[in-house]
């Protein structure tokens, strides 16, 4: 049986690492091995500082709790720890939860392997064993009964697996448990998310929390630079207005629920910029791309709301071209030239 445990502990300065401001000489233990096949790549990532200050300090001593990131869709909760962990040489194992998932796919279970029955253990076992972050993605999808069985483990008790001889993993002392979900255990209260379910409430006592909204306008802006820097600053600016506007309208207020069902996430936000050059030389390469990031799966009434915010945003630039002014245009792929 390969195992992949974590390496050799590596001090990492959080100001260099995380590219946020912080006291000279504060540092988070990491790990010395990046050739762990689960350590996630790295990938362009805004670190907000009150976000990364309550994670970084459940990583390094999480004093027996798991820690329960609650947030809107796409607004960077699973990111936040896959990305902290690709830089501090974490491994990870990553499921995502659904009504049918049962505590066997996350422990572990027989299989056929090459003719013969095997013991194939599961990403719990795996992350309990090896010192790994284990992160369950939209947990309040899942049926409560079927995760409380992780309830020993966050107090500090071994996993038996009964089914494989009543095996005893110990748990390692670098293993994380990491929970995301839009609500935070206790149901969907505003109807926006279908399927979310209560949660068992001895197991959400087991957890910290910490709440992930949308980045802050000049963080989202800074970001798209770095992954579409072809677009240009006052296009991107826009970009970010018009998807803060749609966040607005989804969100409501403590007197006016949301009108709109459809929100524009970061992720959907990097979409729409990417899908902008990548359609550029259609006749408006924005309203294009929108269309094809969120305008089509809206409701037509969302729809008209939508598109007439990006209107009024961009104004007299809504004809523009998405990477207007970075020179010589380059010729059209095949995607532009479709369009």
């Amino acid at each position: 049986m390969q195992t992949y445990v974590v390496g050799k502990p590596q001090p990492f300065p959080v100001g260099t690492t995380f590219g946020v401001k912080a006291p000279k000489g504060l540092a988070v233990e990491g790990f010395v091995d990046d050739k762990n096949p689960f350590v996630p790549p790295k990938k362009p990532y805004v670190f907000r500082k009150d976000q990364l200050r309550d994670a970084l300090a459940f990583l390094e001593r999480p004093r027996g709790d798991g820690l329960y990131i609650v947030g809107p869709t796409g607004a960077g909760k699973s990111s936040l720890i896959r990305q902290a962990a690709a830089r501090l040489n974490w491994p990870v194992q990553e499921v995502n939860c659904h009504r049918r998932l049962e505590l066997t796919d996350l422990v572990g279970q027989f299989k056929l392997v090459n003719g013969t029955m095997q013991y194939m253990y599961g990403p719990a076992s795996i992350a309990i064993r090896d010192g790994h972050i284990l992160i369950l993605n939209e947990i309040d999808f899942n049926e409560p009964g079927e995760i409380a069985g992780l309830n020993t483990v966050l107090d500090g008790a071994s996993l038996v697996i009964p089914e494989n001889g009543g095996e005893v993993i110990h748990p390692h002392p670098k293993f994380r448990l990491v929970v995301t979900g839009n609500s935070s255990g206790g149901g969907d209260q505003t109807g926006l998310y279908q399927g979310v379910l209560q949660q068992n409430i001895a197991f959400l006592d087991r957890f910290r929390f910490l709440e992930a909204g949308y980045m802050e306008p000049d963080e989202e802006v800074a970001l798209l630079g770095s992954l579409v820097p072809e677009i240009p600053d006052e296009i991107r600016a826009r970009m970010v207005k018009v998807a803060n506007e749609v966040r607005r309208l989804f969100v409501g207020d403590d007197e006016n629920p949301g009108t709109i069902s459809t929100p524009i996430s970061t992720r959907g936000l990097q979409r729409w910029a990417c899908l902008a050059l990548d359609f550029k030389s259609a006749p408006n390469a924005l309203e294009y791309a929108l269309e094809r990031t969120v305008l089509l799966r809206a409701q037509p009434e969302e729809r008209t709301a939508m598109l007439r915010i990006a209107k009024d945003v961009f104004g007299e630039l809504w004809q523009a071209k998405a990477d207007k002014g970075k020179g010589t245009p380059s010729q059209p792929d095949a995607a532009s030239a479709a369009a």
